[in-house]
């Protein structure tokens, strides 16, 4: 039975679970749908049996996608790793070294880059040279700006220095296995791929809101880009990890060319499909820092990444409302005033996200654990959600920002 028709008998079922009760415990319910909060109550329904029957049938494709094998090497030429850096971040040591430590039998040259060559970042990668005195490290210490979005500023500004023709982009706040490069390398030699990215899930600085924004990354975004991916949605690149050839990167113009955008991982993958050539993304992932430790940090980080996909893909991040099923049960049970419909759609909100987590952690490896957490993270991302529409205004490293329909970065005065 094939993902489709899953979905198209989880939904026939869900209706017929949700005509019983109303039928058994709400028969004067057309005598009531004309207030105007019972029939919001009914839209909030309807839009969380949509996330029900959504989730289930994320869940299947979740298990589906991570399946697939992952192509071995056919040889293994020299790779070089760049890497921006800005300031000190948590675990920066623990996340650099994972890159120092791979099992990859080819040269690999690992090339930092800062805009500030008293940039503390740079201590962390000297003690790490200290520990593998046999790594290729080059370090960039590069000022110049080619736009507003200065990860792209100091990506251009250490492009020279590499020297090899494979070269793979990951920020500095990511986590890898050691097999990551072999892996990358294998799907790069494919035919036809031009770009290698990844999914990634989050690793949690300790802390309460940190485990909240992880929940949002594993349980919201990796399992929507899998459905976006399986209905031909989704045209994703992820700025995480983004592997090419030297000559890739010469047929887009190179990347000074995406200095002004918000979403510039984005960007660089619609100009190789523009090519051509594809963006394969591999059934594995990579650990992506989530070090939010305050409420207004995670709102603030959350609604910035919210307003850059409502930029870039406005329809998808509008359609996004189908992924929230226990904030639309929940607003339906309290604007029914509790009526008893309702509470059932709470319920199988609250296991079909369960499930969905679950599975989620089983084919990426993890314990399925703090399940707590997911009904807090489900509220939290559906209000950043909401707020993302009553503005498009981001703050990113203390500047304002407007963005056009274009996902072009303008900044904003502050008066």
């Amino acid at each position: 039975m094939d993902a489709r028709r899953t979905a198209w008998c989880a939904a026939s079922g869900a209706l017929i679970v949700v005509a019983a009760i109303t039928a058994i415990a709400a028969p004067d319910w057309f005598s009531v749908a004309g207030s105007a909060a019972t029939a919001l109550a009914v839209v909030c329904g309807l839009l969380a049996l949509s996330g029900i029957v959504y989730t289930a049938w994320t869940a299947r494709l979740v298990g589906g996608f991570f399946a697939r094998s992952v192509p071995t090497p056919a040889s293994f030429p020299p790779v070089t790793l760049v890497k921006p850096l800005h300031g000190d971040e948590w675990n920066l040591d623990g996340q650099l070294a994972s890159f120092f430590e791979q099992d990859y039998p080819g040269p690999v040259q690992l090339l930092f880059g800062v805009h500030d060559a008293a940039d503390v970042a740079l201590q962390t990668v000297d003690a790490l040279r200290q520990r593998y005195p046999h790594a290729h490290v080059t370090v960039v210490a590069d000022s110049r700006l080619h736009g507003p979005n200065r990860k792209v500023s100091n990506l251009v500004n250490m492009l020279p220095a590499a020297e090899h023709d494979v070269l793979c982009f990951t920020d500095s706040d990511v986590t890898v296995e050691r097999d990551f490069l072999r892996r990358v390398v294998g799907e790069l030699q494919q035919p036809d791929i031009g770009l290698v990215t990844c999914l990634y899930r989050g690793q949690c600085q300790p802390g309460f809101w940190p485990r909240v924004s992880a929940a949002a990354t594993d349980y919201q975004f990796l399992p929507g880009v899998v459905a976006g991916l399986a209905i031909g949605r989704a045209r994703p690149c992820f700025g995480q990890t983004i592997a090419m050839t030297r000559d890739t990167l010469t047929r887009i113009d190179g990347l000074a060319r995406f200095a002004s955008h918000l979403a510039e991982d984005n960007a660089i993958g619609e100009a190789i499909r523009d090519t051509g050539a594809k963006v394969a993304i591999p059934p594995f992932v990579v650990r992506h820092a989530c070090a939010e430790t305050t409420f207004s940090r995670l709102v603030s980080h959350e609604l910035r990444w919210s307003r850059t996909i409502r930029a870039v893909d406005r329809s998808g991040h509008f359609g996004s409302l189908v992924t929230y099923p226990l904030a639309w049960a929940a607003l339906a049970a309290l604007l029914s005033g509790g009526a008893a419909w309702s509470w059932p759609l709470v319920a199988l909100a609250l296991v079909a996200r369960g499930v969905l987590k679950q599975q989620v952690d089983r084919v990426t490896g993890e314990r399925c654990r703090g399940l707590w957490v997911l009904p807090i993270s489900d509220i939290v991302s559906f209000s950043i959600f909401i707020a993302s529409f009553l503005s498009g205004r981001v703050v990113w490293r203390g500047v304002d920002f407007g963005v056009d329909g274009k996902g072009q970065l303008y900044p904003l005065r502050n008066d």
